[in-house]
């Protein structure tokens, strides 16, 4: 019997090429399917490649043959883990897919806040010229930089940040104080100190029960006044309503945003209302060339566990081991 693949959008031609180079395969694509489709078609599903899919316990129950579980991208704050694990289902993550596109975003974000460019392109294409608003421009060069998260993306903005001849301070409690400053970084233990003596802080950290609303009402009365944030990691990361508070109060040059508290969101947002904020979809991976990775190494993790092995360079739920 093939193995059934459920897919929850239509994959890029480079995971499908992995995909189609197989004989013993039955693939089902759906595109963004309603919970009940989800659960539908979970019932005779042996794998599933998902996006933004809640794989909760609800689905779990619906899918009794899943064997691997296979996320486009590297979070997986939609699955439920420790029920996946209990179930013997590995979760599959495209780790070094995404990190490069990433990290290039989040220097977009930086730089387009830093320059006003948004300002400036909006006035231009309104007829003006010389008589721009003029909204105070900043260099990067020589100010100071906090990356908070010390992973694959946080790591490259480091890298980077430092090509911009600025001084940088990397906080992330995974990392031993020695490694970081080997890498020629400076290590900050407490957030608050860091905090206080950054002119950008950029967000790679996970989102768990110690990062969520990191960024509150508490870190914004910290943060050196004038400074920029930036924020490409998850939403919940910075409190949202504290976040609109610091820039009624003009604590903020700016922000730039991939990823807000509640997506997709409306018109309505707060945030929108500010000039000095850029935001963008969620989509900070999503360049063509790393859409094309994501969606190769995705497929390529549910024909390795199919096939028997489980990569712990991919595996959220590595404790399950290999097959």
């Amino acid at each position: 019997m093939p193995h059934r693949i459920l897919l929850c959008r239509t994959l890029h031609p480079a995971g499908m090429a992995v995909l189609d180079a197989r004989r013993d395969l039955d693939i089902v694509a759906l595109h963004d399917p309603p919970v009940e489709q989800f659960h539908q078609h979970l019932s005779s599903a042996d794998a599933v490649l998902c996006w933004l899919e809640r794989v909760d316990r609800a689905a779990l129950d619906a899918a009794p043959h899943l064997k691997v579980v296979s996320r486009y991208g590297v979070g997986f704050d939609t699955v439920d883990i420790p029920a996946c694990t209990a179930r013997d289902i590995p979760v599959m993550v495209t780790n070094g897919a995404n990190d490069l596109s990433v990290a290039e975003h989040a220097m977009m974000l930086m730089l387009a806040v830093a320059r006003r460019a948004l300002d400036h392109d909006r006035h231009v294409k309104a007829g003006g010229w010389w008589d721009a608003p003029n909204p105070r421009m900043v260099d990067l060069a020589g100010r100071t930089a906090l990356v908070v998260g010390y992973g694959r993306i946080g790591s490259r903005v480091a890298n980077y940040c430092r090509a911009f001849q600025m001084k940088v301070l990397v906080m992330d409690p995974g990392f031993h104080p020695m490694r970081i400053a080997a890498d020629g970084f400076e290590p900050i233990r407490d957030l608050q100190d860091g905090l206080a003596r950054a002119d950008v802080v950029t967000l790679h950290c996970p989102l768990t029960p110690a990062t969520r609303h990191l960024m509150d009402e508490a870190a914004f009365a910290a943060l050196k006044p004038g400074a920029i944030l930036v924020n490409t990691a998850r939403g919940p990361v910075v409190s949202q309503a504290a976040l609109a508070a610091a820039l009624r109060a003009g604590r903020l040059h700016g922000v730039g945003l991939d990823v807000l508290e509640v997506e997709p969101s409306d018109a309505a947002n707060p945030l929108y209302a500010f000039p000095n904020v850029v935001v963008s979809p969620h989509n900070a991976a999503s360049t063509v060339e790393g859409l094309a990775r994501m969606a190769a190494r995705a497929a390529r993790n549910i024909l390795d566990v199919l096939d028997g092995r489980r990569d712990p360079a991919f595996m959220v739920n590595h404790e399950l081991g290999n097959l």
